[in-house]
């Protein structure tokens, strides 16, 4: 099932969040993306709808095994192109901004051959 750019990056703040918190919720992903609570759970509930994340009675929000692979790539995209950006001479910071924008549209292609250059010049993967 497809997803569009907002709830790819809902799902990457997840996984994100999740890797740095053993609880996550609401106000968390609120708070990191600086959107509002009710657009957050707006978002939370078509996600939950789609079958990509659980929220249980406590509001803990989970990955679910088919959400936590979307979310995966998502985040691997992020990072090799921020690298291969900053391998290139751009700052941090844009970097990143730029990187978060390219994950959501590069193709499949382009993707693995940047990442594929990347493994073999900065010695990574």
């Amino acid at each position: 099932m497809s997803l569009n750019e907002s709830g790819e990056m809902y799902l990457e703040t997840i996984y994100i969040l999740s890797m740095r918190k053993h609880a996550v919720r609401s106000i968390d992903v609120a708070d990191f993306m600086n959107y509002s609570k009710p657009s957050v759970s707006r978002g939370i509930g078509l996600l939950k709808q789609k079958g990509y994340i659980s929220v249980d009675g406590n509001g803990h929000i989970s990955l679910t095994e088919e959400g936590k692979s979307i979310a995966g790539g998502i985040y691997e995209k992020h990072t090799v192109l921020r690298d291969a950006l900053i391998a290139l001479g751009i700052d941090e910071e844009t970097a990143a901004e730029d990187a978060c924008r390219i994950e959501h549209v590069i193709s499949e292609r382009s993707f693995s051959t940047i990442k594929k250059h990347v493994e073999e010049k900065l010695g990574t993967g």
